[in-house]
């Protein structure tokens, strides 16, 4: 194994919700009130359709995409749902520092150093929007057998937040059998204060649709037997993914920046309260941005570096 190189699932296709389009030559990000699935391809007009896309929505109300039968790949939850704080470099979206809260991994003067992460309203460096919670969720659509996955990325507090409890909730209600629930991605809204009562948009999870959640275990516990009985380990796929996980400092890969920045900083600064896979961005020039940013992190960087961490 390549060392310095996350090992990611397979990604055949993105889901998201919203989309950046091209008005006036600038690249602007665009609430949508429901989910898109892509394949990794884009053209001149964008991400291409995945054929799932389609397939889906004929049989969605209004053909309105709102939900999407899915299941996890591991039983562990934070192996299908990676978040931690961020801070790009928004020139070239390079992760400049990512952390969980306690502890992050900062480029630095001589490399990459473990510090404290008080969390961005309490950093410093990472403060005014300069750094966002950042999720990636892995899940397999519909019932496929294939280990290949969808990705859906998204700086949403709401949504990593309920993601995060809904994995955690459904892992311990199925007795540590979570990549063996049938479960529904499901798109639902709300209206807050901070969003002037205009409905925001956030991803949860669900047992899918028609089926009880006693149902559901049930059918997780007969799936985990049949899959035992068939000889497959669970249990050893998810060590796999763990060591895969952090055998690299930061999981996006160079090819996967320009994606990241596209959907979380595009060229026109604006705002949005939670949807979808956007990141807030400041008045400034993304350029200007960062150069600010780098001045913050070389006046605080210690001139001693200290021991560099492990995976988030």
């Amino acid at each position: 194994m390549i060392k310095g190189l996350a090992i990611t699932p397979p990604v055949l296709g993105r889901i998201s919700i919203g989309r950046v389009v091209e008005k006036h030559g600038k690249r602007i990000p665009e609430k949508d009130d429901q989910f898109t699935i892509t394949t990794q391809v884009q053209n001149k007009s964008g991400w291409v359709l995945h054929p799932l896309d389609e397939q889906l929505r004929k049989d969605s109300p209004n053909g309105k995409l709102r939900s999407i039968p899915v299941r996890m790949l591991f039983n562990d939850p934070d192996l299908n749902l990676r978040a931690e704080y961020t801070m790009f470099d928004r020139r070239n979206g390079r992760p400049l520092c990512v952390g969980n809260g306690e502890t992050c991994r900062r480029v630095g003067r001589h490399g990459i150093d473990t510090l404290p992460c008080p969390s961005p309203d309490a950093c410093e460096v990472g403060r005014d929007g300069a750094c966002k919670p950042y999720g990636r969720l892995n899940v397999r659509i519909g019932d496929e057998k294939d280990m290949g996955t969808f990705i859906f990325r998204t700086t949403g507090f709401n949504s990593i937040r309920t993601l995060t409890a809904r994995l955690a909730y459904f892992k311990a209600i199925s007795g540590n059998r979570l990549a063996c629930l049938p479960l529904t991605l499901t798109l639902r809204g709300k209206s807050t204060t901070q969003s002037h009562r205009a409905p925001i948009f956030f991803v949860d999870l669900a047992v899918r649709e028609g089926m009880a959640l006693d149902d559901a275990v049930i059918h997780a516990v007969e799936a985990d037997q049949k899959r035992r009985d068939s000889g497959l380990d669970q249990d050893a796929l998810d060590r796999a993914a763990r060591t895969g996980f952090a055998n690299g400092l930061f999981e996006d890969s160079v090819e996967e920046r320009a994606d990241v920045m596209a959907e979380f900083y595009p060229e026109d600064d604006s705002r949005d309260a939670d949807t979808s896979n956007k990141a807030n961005t400041t008045t400034t020039s993304a350029a200007a941005t960062t150069t600010g940013l780098k001045a913050k992190l070389e006046a605080r960087l210690p001139t001693t570096p200290t021991t560099e961490g492990g995976h988030a």
